[in-house]
């Protein structure tokens, strides 16, 4: 049992010995500050909310009902907080299952739960922008903790290559009076391709761009995908026809102004939507229905997670209504990226050589390494606008985060190859004797992963693995810094070995969840 649920268990224990329902919500957070505790608990102020009862009184009631083996110190601290100090001997313990586990170490069970995770599906009408590039790592990042959760995963990338960009793509290529998109590569794009029609020139251009430019930046950012679905093979198989059939026979459709409307309000939405328009053209509303459809009842998923760039956030509700109007209640979420710049000496770039407007995803793999990409674009939230500071990102010392965290695994390597020579680590021995302080701290860092796995899983707050990476290579060269690894005292050395080891195992399989690489010299 870990150690949140020890404490669940016994809050719930105390409040039913208390009096209170079992079904209160209990909430366990990591103290910011240290000296506040391991973890801590404000049931205490929620039930004196609901109550009136005073939370520091509850709370008192509360700790004297808890008798958990594993807790060294338990206090009230205003206003109702309830802060537990976990005993050395349950990191004892918990680090040597840690250590017996391996890379099988934060992994969950299987759950019988399959999850799509579909992310970046920019329209095959230009390169990657560092905007829609950002859902890449993203996505990525939170597949790889959904699968180590142990749910089933499949990446999508959803191709847009039916309807009204396709035309207008077509005619840029051309170079006609209707052209929209520019570039170098409209410019190679006029020379290949042969043609009059402009929606058979965009088809053929959006291949190109899909295949021969797109793939290729998504392969460079080092992120895969199990499915590139196209839009097209929807039209083509009368799928969205179908769906506009089920909206029509259900009662959801009605006609005014020329168009046909769905009618969302009845399902939540602030307004009903034009699916099809007085000219006849379905919209993309109706094509993102069927899409949908397809994933519930063709790919079998349970949950399905959306990654938009936040210009989408007035198209989410309309879809929220359409998959319900399906009969697929609260199996979609839709996470929407905020906007990226890129700055350099203090100024934000704004002119591709490649575009000639947005800054290409290209342009900056042309300048640093996917490693540094990655890292700096999962470390903020979703919600917040995310600044690349470029002059940072080539920074080679300890002030760049990536290269911070990287030295650390090629620091921890180089000790382990030097205590070859002295000790074999096959196991960890003699744990008791990791009592300094920072010996204790780094095995709290090593003994988060689950509960970042977890965390992650459920919040899909992806910004807080790279946050965990800094603090586990914190944790480590403070240690080292303290700690003589490699001592003269044999039972002291194998207990440190053992917990550079198990550090190196945890390190490497963070780097391993961002898609960053961990380089045994540097």
């Amino acid at each position: 049992m870990s150690i949140r649920a020890e404490i669940k268990k016994n809050i719930l224990e105390a409040l039913k010995l208390l009096g209170y329902e079992e079904n209160i919500p209990i909430k366990i957070v990591r103290p910011q500050k240290s000296s506040f505790g391991d973890y801590s608990v404000s049931v205490a102020m929620e039930l004196g909310k609901s109550n009136g009862d005073n939370p520091m009184k509850i709370a008192e009631k509360i700790k004297e009902k808890i008798k958990g083996k594993y807790f060294d110190k338990i206090e009230v601290v205003y206003p109702g907080f309830i802060n537990f100090y976990i005993s050395p001997k349950y990191f004892f313990k918990e680090i040597k299952e840690a250590f017996e586990k391996k890379d099988d170490f934060g992994q969950f069970p299987k759950k019988k739960k399959k999850v799509q995770v579909e992310f970046i599906s920019a329209n095959p009408t230009g390169p990657l922008t560092v905007g829609n590039g950002r859902g890449g790592p993203f996505g990525d990042v939170l597949a790889n903790v959904l699968k180590k959760y142990g749910y089933e995963v499949k990446k999508a990338y959803y191709v847009n290559d039916h309807g009204k960009q396709i035309l207008s793509l077509g005619h840029s290529v051309l170079k006609d009076e209707e052209a929209k998109y520019n570039g170098e590569y409209i410019d190679k794009l006029n020379k290949k391709i042969k043609g009059k029609d402009p929606y058979k020139v965009g088809k053929e251009a959006a291949k190109i761009i899909l295949n021969e430019i797109i793939k290729k930046t998504v392969k460079r950012l080092n992120v895969s995908f199990d499915e590139w679905f196209s839009e097209n093979t929807l039209y083509e198989k009368k799928e969205v026809d179908k769906v506009l059939e089920f909206l029509r026979e259900a009662g959801l459709t009605y006609e005014q102004e020329g168009a046909e409307w769905f009618m969302s309000t009845a399902l939540g939405d602030e307004r009903d939507r034009v699916i099809v328009k007085s000219d006849g053209e379905k919209t993309y509303l109706l094509g993102d229905i069927a899409y949908h459809r397809n994933k519930f009842e063709k790919g079998k998923f349970d949950k399905v997670i959306n990654i938009w760039g936040a210009d989408h956030y007035g198209d989410v509700p309309g879809l929220i209504a359409g998959v319900e109007a399906m009969g697929h209640m609260n199996k979609l979420e839709i996470i929407l990226l905020q906007f990226v710049t890129v700055t350099k000496e203090g100024k934000t770039l704004r002119m591709s050589k490649r575009l000639g407007t947005a800054i290409a995803m290209d342009d900056l793999l042309d300048e640093i390494s996917a490693d540094v990409i990655r890292f700096f674009f999962l470390q903020k939230s979703a919600d917040t606008h995310l600044s690349f500071n470029l002059d940072l990102a080539k920074e080679q010392s300890e002030k760049n985060p990536v290269f911070y965290v990287q030295y650390a695994y090629a620091r921890i390597s180089s000790i382990l190859k030097n205590a070859n020579k002295m000790s074999r680590i096959n196991k960890i021995k003699n744990v008791e004797l990791l009592n300094n302080k920072k010996e204790i701290e780094l095995m709290k860092q090593i003994l988060r992963f689950p509960e970042i796995i977890e965390e992650t899983a459920n919040d899909y707050e992806v910004h807080r693995i790279p946050q965990y990476a800094i603090d586990l290579a914190n944790a480590f060269h403070k240690f080292y810094t303290e700690c003589h690894v490699l001592t003269v005292d044999k039972e002291l050395r194998e207990a440190r070995l053992g917990l550079v080891s198990l550090s190196k195992t945890v390190l490497k399989n963070t780097l391993k969840l961002m898609g960053i690489s961990a380089p045994e010299k540097m």
